[in-house]
Formats: C-alpha cells, structure tokens, sequence
C-alpha cells in the first residue's frame, strides 16, 4: 500500500482554514501551498461528512465521502465492481472540466491545477483503491461521478493541509463537479474507456493473432489437404488457403471494430442533466472534448446531439455487437483448430497442437486443446454480454438511457477477455502448431471427392457411380475410375491433388 499521511497532516490549522474562506474571491491571492503528501490517511475508525442528506461516517483511511458511503452500504450486490477503466477516464473527464474553467474564468487557476494534480494520480491507477463502487448501482453511473468528485476533493484538501470531508477549499459538487452532471460526464467517461480499452489493447491483440496466422498461411500455402463441407470430404485445398480464410475473418471484424469505435469519439460533455447545457457555460463541450483529446492523443469532439448522446446507447451497442462479430470469428477459428488437432490416433489428426499442460488427472500422456476451449468459452461469454448490451440499449426512456452501468461493464469485461484470449490463443497455439504431414498426405491418397475433377469429362453420373463403388467396396479413388473404364493416362492427368487447389486448374479439352 501507498506510504500513509503522518499523523495529524490531515487536519487544517485555524489559521490556514482563514487563509483558504473565500479563495474563489480572493483569486491567486488566496491560493494555498500545495504539499508533498504520499496518497494514504493515516487515521483509525470513521470521520464524518455529510451530502444533502445528512451526516454518513465513512472510514477514516479513505478518500471517499458520504454518497460512496451510502451506495456502498444501498447496493452491496454481487462481487462486480464498476471498472478501474472507468474510473481511469474520469480522471481525464475532471482534469479537462477543470482546465476550461479555469481558462473561463470560472475557477482560480491554483484550483484547477489542484484538480488537475489529483486527476493525474486518477489516471495513473494510484488512487484504484478509492474506487469501490458496485457496477449495480444507480443507472446514470451518479454514485460513480460522486466518488470520482468525493475522492478528488478530499485528497486535493490533504495536499493543501485541510481537514478532509470538510469540502474546503476543493467542493466535490462546486469545484470538481463544476459545469458537470452524471448524465454527460459518465457517458463521455464509459466512451474514453471504451476507446482506450479497444484501441490500446484489443485491436492490437487482433492484428498480433492475424499477425501469426497469416504467417502459418504462408508457410504451408503449397501442402494439399482435403477440405470438408457438411463434416463431409470434399474437393482438396491447401492448408495456407484454409488458414489464410481465419486471417480474412479477423481482418474483416478487426477492421469493423475500428471502424465503429470511431463513433465513440463522439463525447456527451457539455450536455449536464437533459442535453440543454444547463449550468455549462457556452462552448463548455467543445472545449472540454479538445482537452480530452489533447490528454489522450485520440480524436475524441463534442457530440453534435446531446439529446441522442444522453438519451441512448447505440453507439455503444454498434461497438458490443462488433465485439459480438471478432467473437464468432474467434469461435469458428478455435473450433476448427481443436476439431483439426483431435487425436492422436482416433481423430482427424491434421495438427499436432503444443503440449502446454497435461491434459487428464488420471490418463498419461494425455494433452488437450486448451486455449481452443479457453477461446471457445469467452467468445461464449462475448456473445451473452452482447445481449445484455442489446436488452440495456433498449431502455433509452425519454432524456436519459438509465441502463449505463450493465453496458460498460459488458463491454469492458468482453473487450479484456477477448483480448487476452487472442494473446493467449496466438502465444500457445498458434505460433507453436504443427502439420501432421503423414495425416494430410493418407487422407488425400484416399480421398473420393476429388472425383469431382473427373466430372466435366466423363459426366456426373458416371463419376458419382465411381465415388459409390469406392466408397462401397473400400477402393481408392483411382482403383474405382479403372474399374468403370477410365484410362490410366486420363486418370493421372486429371486427378491431380496438387492442381484441383486453384480454379480452373482441371479444365480439360479432351475426354477419355
């Protein structure tokens, strides 16, 4: 844990509470010495600070004032917590609010680099132990804002030597909280995590997995094997072609989440309780957005409609239902890998998967495809948090979707598994998986379907009399051909594995 205030540090003298009365007034003049202070509260037992309700006794060794206080105590549901992603963006929704208003005139300068000061300690995740909220709270994420204000307010007053839950000279509401309500700061903060979640560790995972596979798709782009359709044989292809198909996939819903992140770029600040701006002084959203877009490096501007950034979801429901489509192209990819590499000796036995672990408690030997199941199992999880998503969005009622909370803690939690799972999948499987080149090579000696190629010149109907009478009496494709009267020099210029991988590759002028 963080090193603690000594004791006593936290309190503020009669004198400094005289200097600090008024400051708003008094401008820099009255501006007071802001400290060294190490994050922590050295102090046992509860204090008490107060909200519009009342006195609450919170826990002496925290930040935290009245309104975490009682929402800790009103929605103790579950083990979810709200996410630290969240509370990271805060810090960049506060520390921008804070800088246009000084800049406006509307806060002394020391305060906002106060705020400021205290919203970097935010982002950089070292106040993470001030932020115990409950994801099932109140819709609008208000005891999340509240926290956020409560714990900024209180560690800027011990920096500056007050007397914490004394709300002087930082206001949680007044000062950090200025031109601000939770129905714009909490979207635009659930937007910024989003984003920063997506582009910074999602989309990478994915461009490192396609990375792999499409390297994989090269090195085996000249090995024949049969392809199946309907679980069936089919007509061959070459491992590089299946393979370069799941690196497509994850190119295409890679490309779509970028492309549908980008409408999260659109921030609700500036809106405050309906989308009027009430309280907000001209320009506050515009500005706002381009601090938030300095502070990150990301492009992040001023929604143009308020009344649909307040009162909706549907971006981030477009962005769960895209999380939705790099789920199901993960799922098809694992599962054609563990189905592939089943085995050793009963299964289709194309790949030889890593051994990362052993795979039974009772049978030697035994190794399982692991990170395909682990795979399968969070693009299960994908798929059931994208209906959340979709249920919650639905619930936009009048000025306000009061479903925020559910959403992006959905869409957090799918982002982070998805991408640890592409990480997890590309480091143990992919980059370490083999060709079962004797595998490959039976399968395509006994193959039937590649009968197809003998079609266009004997006519379907003899050619599927061949596969059957191979089928039937256990013969190879060509054993079956001879028997029904095709020649052994049509057979072997036309039933070529290697050339019925590419189209036009069996087109034929003559006939046996």
């Amino acid at each position: 844990m963080a090193a603690r205030v000594p004791s006593g540090q936290g309190r503020v003298t009669m004198m400094a509470a005289r200097r600090t009365a008024g400051d708003d007034r008094a401008g820099e003049h009255g501006a007071p010495e802001i400290r060294d202070v190490p994050i922590g509260i050295d102090a046992a037992g509860t204090r008490t600070e107060t909200d519009s309700l009342g006195p609450v006794a919170v826990p002496a060794d925290h930040y935290w004032g009245a309104q975490t206080q009682r929402s800790l105590v009103h929605f103790d549901i579950g083990d979810d917590r709200m996410p630290k992603q969240v509370y990271h963006a805060y810090g960049y929704v506060k520390k921008a609010a804070a800088t246009v208003n000084a800049r406006a005139g509307r806060m002394p300068q020391w305060k906002a680099d106060l705020i400021s000061r205290v919203a970097d300690e935010v982002i950089a995740g070292e106040l993470d132990s001030e932020f115990p909220l409950y994801v099932w709270q109140t819709g609008s994420g208000t005891q999340s804002n509240m926290n956020v204000n409560e714990v900024i307010s209180n560690r800027a007053i011990q920096l500056v030597g007050g007397q914490l839950g004394s709300k002087t000279p930082v206001h949680p509401n007044d000062d950090v909280n200025m031109g601000q309500s939770s129905n714009d700061t909490f979207p635009t903060a659930m937007h910024v995590a989003a984003v920063t979640a997506i582009e910074g560790h999602l989309l990478p995972a994915l461009i490192r997995l396609h990375d792999a596979t499409a390297v994989k798709s090269r090195d085996w782009a000249d090995v024949v094997k049969i392809g199946r359709t309907h679980l069936e044989d089919a007509t061959p292809l070459t491992v590089g072609q299946e393979w370069s198909g799941y690196a497509a996939q994850l190119e295409d819903a890679a490309d779509h989440l970028a492309s549908t992140t980008r409408g999260l770029y659109r921030l609700a600040m500036g809106g405050t309780a309906v989308g009027t701006g009430l309280n907000a002084p001209p320009g506050f959203g515009t500005d706002a957005a381009k601090v938030i877009a300095e502070l990150t490096g990301r492009p992040f501007v001023t929604a143009p409609n308020k009344f649909a950034a307040q009162g909706s979801l549907d971006l981030l429901v477009r962005v769960s239902a895209a999380l939705r489509g790099i789920a199901t192209a993960l799922f098809k990819f694992a599962n054609d890998v563990r189905w592939l590499g089943s085995g050793p000796r009963a299964g289709l036995g194309e790949l030889r998967l890593p051994a990362n672990e052993p795979g039974s408690s009772i049978m030697p030997g035994k190794v399982n495809p692991t990170q395909a199941e682990a795979m399968l199992m969070v693009c299960i999880q994908v798929l059931g948090s994208d209906t959340a998503v979709a249920v919650a969005g639905n619930e936009g009622n009048f000025e306000l979707n009061a479903f925020r909370p559910v959403v992006i803690n959905n869409v957090l939690h799918s982002v982070r598994i998805l991408a640890d799972a592409a990480d997890h999948f590309r480091e143990f499987l992919v980059e370490g998986v083999q060709l079962n080149r004797d595998q490959l090579r039976h399968d395509v000696e006994r193959s039937v379907m590649m009968v197809t190629a003998l079609s266009p010149v004997i006519g379907y109907d003899k050619a599927s009399e061949i596969a059957h009478l191979a089928i039937d009496e256990g013969l190879t494709l060509k054993e079956a051909a001879l028997r029904r009267g095709v020649s052994d020099e049509t057979y072997q210029r036309i039933v070529v594995p290697e050339n019925l991988t590419h189209a036009g590759a069996a087109d034929v002028v003559s006939h046996a």
